[in-house]
């Protein structure tokens, strides 16, 4: 059951982050993007993208998970924190949940229904392993 669990908030938060946020960014102007850390809006966006779509994409299918998960933590805390850090809780609410959910992710692993399972890619030595599952 744990693993069915594991598997379950991959791929939904995975998805979700995905279709509903990442993919959306790919429609916007990288000129207009806010630049939080003063490394310009172009390179802003395109971490925004790259934890977006091509981590969450790893995490769905359980590929490296614990390493695809970090950008996407460190994103929703500079979302949560950073862009919207004056802003209402209401607007602060879905990176945190997101975040929230990320952490579970990282903590969990890709789990025994992920691609690195499949590929047998889980017989790393002890850190790499705990990174890559």
């Amino acid at each position: 059951m744990q693993d069915l669990s594991i598997l379950f908030a991959r791929v939904y938060f995975g998805l979700m982050m995905l279709f509903a946020h990442g993919w959306l960014k790919l429609g916007m102007d990288p000129s207009t993007f806010p630049d939080p850390f003063g490394l310009g809006a172009v390179p802003s966006y395109w971490l925004a993208v790259f934890a977006e779509v091509a981590c969450s994409a790893m995490v769905v299918v359980g590929l490296f998970t614990r390493l695809n998960a970090i950008p996407l933590i460190i994103t929703m805390a500079t979302a949560a924190f950073v862009i919207h850090g004056n802003d209402p809780f209401s607007k602060q609410e879905f990176a945190l949940m997101y975040g929230a959910g990320f952490v579970v992710v990282f903590l969990s692993g890709g789990g025994k229904y992920s691609l690195q399972e499949v590929l047998g890619l889980s017989s790393i030595k002890p850190l790499a392993r705990f990174l890559m599952k």
